[in-house]
């Protein structure tokens, strides 16, 4: 039994796929299913149900594969230690962050760990919340830049940041000659939302509750449009689609001031969302979330330094 072959199962267990935990993996399918088959025939027992169109996981399977995550944990900590213990910031950090913040956050906070902390490099890996959760609990990933809420993992959490949504809407629209919007005047708009897996998409519904039936009936295809990103959401948008919100960090700077705009920037609007009964404005809270066994407490420290040396225009930050 190696360390490989665990790493193999855990990604397996994940996908639910062999050719996608291969990929993962950076191997090959077939030195994947090899590696598989031979710890199964190692352990006498069967890991996996196998078919043409998918792959479960055994009930024996799931507890094998949870004891595989805590030894891969407990196998990176020894790594960890070993660097710790010549130089707290030696070595790469794998940094995980969901897609609505990555674009707006990673040019600025690379820049400063190579400023300040040169022999730290940032491993990024962009992903949706429950994938990162997941890669956390593998040790795939050392810490990860999360929205809240998300399931209590056990992981330990500090928090950054908190950002407030602005509405996007067309230059042409009735209410771009307003200072302001509330999501009262939002809802008999045609909202664009982020497909399904995008924490976003959950906190734009929550301010507007009345787009979540949408998705399931005739009329919601008048009344709400998914797009793949918030850049290709400002797209739509500018051609007059509909309306939606965004987190203040995805809006350019330009876009909020007297000078010259950006050409795609001249077709969109974007408003702060204001409470009519003087309520504070939707919001999300950023964080830092990694696992309590993580042993880099420098490099935690120094990361979230990194953080509050960027520009974070609008948001409130937190200590």
């Amino acid at each position: 039994m190696t360390l490989t072959e665990l790493k193999y199962i855990v990604a397996v267990a994940r996908e639910r796929h062999f050719g996608k935990a291969a990929e993962a993996c950076f191997v090959s399918q077939p030195t994947l299913s090899v590696a598989v088959k031979k710890l199964e025939e190692e352990l006498d027992v069967k890991l996996f149900e196998r078919s043409a169109n998918e792959v479960a996981v055994t009930p024996l399977g799931e507890e094998i594969v949870r004891q595989a995550q805590s030894v891969l944990e407990q196998a990176a900590n020894i790594k960890d230690i070993a660097k710790r213990g010549k130089d707290p910031l030696a070595g790469a950090l794998a940094l995980g962050v969901i897609y609505t913040i990555a674009p707006y956050l990673l040019p600025d906070l690379v820049r400063q760990v190579i400023t300040h902390s040169p022999q730290m490099p940032l491993m990024l890996q962009e992903n949706f919340t429950v994938k990162l959760l997941e890669m956390l609990r593998t040790g795939e990933i050392d810490c990860a830049i999360l929205a809240e809420p998300f399931p209590d993992t056990g992981l330990a959490t500090a928090p950054l940041y908190d950002e407030p949504f602005v509405a996007a809407v067309p230059m042409n629209h009735p209410l771009a000659k307003l200072q302001s919007v509330s999501a009262e005047q939002l809802k008999s708009e045609t909202m664009l939302l982020l497909g399904n897996g995008h924490c976003f998409r959950d906190h734009v519904l929550e301010v507007c509750p009345e787009f979540a039936r949408f998705s399931s009936d005739a009329e919601g295809i008048r009344k709400s449009f998914e797009g793949s990103s918030l850049e290709t959401i400002k797209h739509m948008v500018a051609a007059g689609m509909g309306i939606t919100l965004v987190p203040r960090l995805s809006v350019p700077r330009e876009a909020l001031e007297s000078r010259k705009r950006r050409q795609e920037d001249a077709y969109v609007k974007y408003l702060p969302v204001t409470d009519a009964h003087g309520a504070p404005p939707p919001t999300r809270r950023v964080v830092l979330a990694w696992r309590r066994s993580f042993t880099r407490y420098e490099a935690i420290a120094a990361l979230r330094n990194a953080i509050y040396a960027c520009e974070l225009p609008g948001v409130t930050r937190l200590s």
